[in-house]
């Protein structure tokens, strides 16, 4: 029976809460909704969607699960148990295994089959299991680390398969007790069975160079090496006393040279290095990382600190950028001259200014102007005005879901990525802020596992004396590599940077998971929200004036106020009592940003905790004095109303930036925007101006008062189906029942059922080397129904011997639209 069918088959028989589990563990199965138990059947055995299945399994599932793969044959319907597992897999236990077994069937990985032929009676009621189809493509050509047999390499290894015999021979006259061969083929089922035990390699390396043990435990765990001159012709006749352990493996058969610089170690020779068991460290508990303490106010205080220098540098960042758009690189991404001016403006490094205009730019923050090429911040952006928890939650939910990632940047674009930032390529390049580079289409689900990783490690830990675990790198990469072996790489080239990334961000203080971190990783915002809104100090908004023309603030300061503030003052050092310096340069830039001078001091006055010292009023009034009466400036628009409140609310509304607008007198404002798209601005804040005539450039303002508006946070999308799309799909598939049978053929079945089907039926026809009948359309529309060979199958092709014409052809795929084995129609 077709595997797709048998899938088909039982997915059918599960109960609704079954099925519900099954899409919650694999949502791609039901994105998009498939018509019937038949598709779905054909899409959890896609190549595409196991593979992303086999993402999620640990160590002892992925064990088992090769083990089983090693253990069946699909073609020919041999089956396994769990009694049969267990003797390859040592310090496992038969339910142990029928546990994973029994998971992994939920996951539609494997399914029930029949027995073997010949099962005694007692083995044969034990439940039997087939992998599904496309396991052998996802897992690759190394399950388990074991290599392939001696009569696959002799199929695809022309060079050895020319040697085989010759090597046979040689092993005969040597001594060895191995069979004859005069065939390829021959010579590598007799190599099979003289190295079929563990006892018999034994025998056979006890007259092996000193060295050649050593040099097989490097292949224990996988079966390929690199090994210089992997195919030189080394022979057992031609051997000297001094002969080297490569040469002497190579002579034997027992390494086989696949190029010039790469050997295999064939399947028997591996399973005899390991005692004849295929998995030799298997363990369902996940192992336990020795970890440091810190203590919880610790955590708690560096996590806060770090929320809070990260907002402000953001807004600080979001001013900057408003103030002088960033310029870009043909290639794209913002050059070194620009991210060194934003580091001097911003005080930190030029690293982290790349990683603060990342998370800016994934955060929607900054985005980049079509029509001038440069980085800009967005005239109406909200998360200004937003409270700092909110603000933070923006931030962080942004993150989360961003398939960029920040901590790429300044890495070597052609070097190893997991690497300090200053190791370069050989080019020279590195990754440079807001480039294609720092793209990573994994970044999400990577992200989220590794918080949910510091949650399992944390709560294991269970530390209740008022300290928390310190989670390095190491232990969770560990743990990684035992929950999700086959992200290991993945994880080994990200987690620093994420956890850097996470320690910005305030998920990780001191070395430790933050409740922020934990109610994240529980999927809880709003309890993260409530937590930072209860802990995170609000912003102030005042500063303190002092005699030597500096102001200090006293503690992270409100954007809009760091914003003004900057204008006035040369803000210097870092951190959150950040010292602004007033001098004639930074007065006359205010001045030349609109202000007046009784304007500047009534700003310093009602944003002082102290009185305006007499040096900054002289040197603002002096400086004003100097500066020039005469002002010239463009002005496209002018806006006139009687309301001057509503005036002053224009100028300081950042939904008006755009407008570039500047007071020339108490009711009239100038702007550099044509009178139309000014207008409309006002309309979209709920404002009703006219245009007095067409060509007028007055506008006067009927209306003052803009509606309330929620202002929107940024949410993470969802990832997963909702429970009604599941309910939907549900009634879907009972509706549409089996709508392929399970005896039948592929005929006419249409989209991903019809492919699937045809697809299985021309691989295991290529396996098997069997006939198959197909009908084919041809370009007038005509089916005629034809007896091959399939030969090979790729790239929408496959390639056939017609053994009536005694001719090899190529055909379309989508061409077929009927396969069956050919020995079946004789039944």
């Amino acid at each position: 029976m077709s595997l797709i069918r048998a899938l088909s088959k039982e997915l059918e028989a599960r109960s609704d809460d079954s099925l519900r589990a099954l899409f919650a563990a694999r949502p791609d199965l039901v994105t998009p909704t498939v018509p019937d138990f038949p598709a779905l059947a054909a899409r959890a055995s896609s190549r595409l969607s196991v593979q992303r299945a086999l993402e999620r399994l640990n160590r002892p599932q992925m064990q088992v699960l090769e083990t089983l793969h090693l253990c069946t044959n699909t073609d020919t319907g041999h089956s396994a148990s769990a009694a049969g597992l267990r003797k390859l897999i040592p310090g496992s236990s038969a339910a142990a295994l029928d546990r994973i077994l029994a998971s992994l069937q939920e996951l539609a990985l494997v399914h029930r089959a029949e027995p073997p032929h010949g099962t005694p009676a007692a083995t044969a009621r034990q439940r039997h299991y087939l992998p599904v189809g496309s396991l052998k493509d996802v897992v690759g050509i190394y399950p388990a680390g074991l290599g392939r047999s001696y009569t696959e390499l002799v199929r695809l290894q022309p060079a050895f398969a020319q040697r085989a015999v010759q090597l046979v021979s040689e092993l005969r006259r040597s001594g060895a007790s191995i069979h004859d061969a005069t065939t390829p083929m021959e010579a590598a089922l007799a190599l099979q069975q003289w190295t079929s035990s563990a006892e018999a390699l034994q025998e056979i390396l006890s007259s092996a160079p000193e060295r050649t043990t050593a040099l097989l435990a490097r292949f224990r765990n996988w079966a390929m090496g690199a090994v210089p001159q992997a195919q030189r012709k080394a022979s057992i006749d031609k051997e000297g006393p001094d002969v080297g352990p490569v040469d002497w493996l190579l002579a034997r058969g027992l390494l086989v040279p696949l190029d010039a610089a790469h050997v295999e170690l064939p399947h028997s020779v591996g399973l005899a290095l390991r005692g004849g068991a295929i998995i030799n460290d298997f363990t369902l508990s996940p192992p336990v990382p020795e970890l440091g303490r810190t203590t919880a106010a610790l955590r708690r205080n560096a996590a806060l600190s770090a929320i809070s220098e990260t907002l402000r540098l953001v807004a600080e960042l979001l001013h900057a950028v408003g103030e002088q758009p960033l310029a870009t690189l043909r290639s794209g991404g913002v050059g070194v001259r620009e991210t060194r001016r934003l580091a001097e403006l911003l005080r930190v490094s030029q690293q982290q200014a790349g990683l603060l205009l990342e998370l800016s730019a994934l955060a929607g923050l900054i985005r980049l102007d079509v029509d001038t090429s440069a980085w800009i911040r967005p005239p109406q952006l909200e998360w200004l005005v937003l409270a700092r928890q909110e603000q933070w939650l923006w931030l962080v939910n942004a993150w989360l879901t961003s398939e960029r990632v920040p901590s790429m940047v300044g890495q070597p674009i052609n070097g190893n990525r997991g690497g300090p930032p200053s190791h370069r390529s050989a080019s020279g390049s590195t990754v440079v802020p807001l480039s294609a580079e720092a793209q990573r289409p994994d970044a999400p689900v990577v992200r989220r596992r590794i918080l949910e990783i510091l949650h399992e490690l944390t709560d294991e830990a269970g530390f209740a004396d008022g300290t928390a675990p310190v989670l390095d790198a190491a232990a969770v990469l560990q743990r990684a590599e035992w929950a999700q072996p086959r992200m290991a790489r993945r994880f080994s080239s990200m987690i620093r940077g994420v956890l850097a990334e996470a320690e910005l961000l305030g998920l990780v203080g001191s070395g430790a998971l933050s409740q922020l971190g934990a109610a994240l990783a529980e999927e809880k915002p709003d309890a993260a929200l409530a937590i930072l809104g209860e802990h995170l100090p609000a912003a102030l908004n005042h500063v303190l004036l002092q005699a030597d023309l500096t102001a200090v603030a006293p503690g992270y300061l409100a954007p809009e106020l760091t914003a003004k503030l900057v204008l006035m003052a040369d803000a210097e050092g870092q951190g959150p009592a950040t010292i602004y310096r007033f001098s004639t340069g930074s007065i006359k830039r205010a001045l030349d940003h609109g202000y007046d001078p009784a304007g500047i001091l009534a700003f310093l006055r009602e944003h002082s905790a102290t009185a305006v010292p007499q040096p900054l009023e002289y040197l603002v009034e002096d400086t004003a004095l100097r500066h020039g009466r005469l002002r010239v400036g463009a002005a496209a628009s002018f806006i006139q109303s009687e309301d001057e409140g509503a005036l002053q609310e224009l100028l300081s509304g950042p939904k008006t930036a755009v407008l570039n607008l500047v007071r020339i007198a108490p009711t009239v404002l100038v702007s550099s925007a044509p009178p139309r798209e000014a207008a409309q601005v006002l309309r979209s804040l709920g404002l009703s101006p006219s245009l007095d005539g067409a060509d007028e450039p007055v506008i006067r303002l009927r209306a003052t008062a803009p509606p309330d508006a929620a202002r929107p946070v940024y949410t993470a999308p969802r990832m997963a189906p909702g429970a009604e799309e599941v309910d939907a799909q549900l009634a879907v598939l009972r509706q549409g029942g089996s709508a392929v049978g399970h005896h039948g053929s592929a005929a006419h079945l249409a989209g991903e059922v019809g492919t699937q089907l045809g697809l299985e039926a021309l691989q295991r026809a290529i396996r098997l080397k069997q006939r198959i009948s197909m009908n084919v359309v041809d370009s007038m529309g005509n089916a005629t129904l034809e007896i091959v060979v399939p030969l090979s199958v790729s790239g929408g092709r496959v390639r056939v011997y017609d053994p009536a014409r005694e001719t090899e052809r190529v055909l379309s795929i989508h061409r077929i639209i009927d396969i069956e084995a050919a020995e079946e129609l004789h039944q």
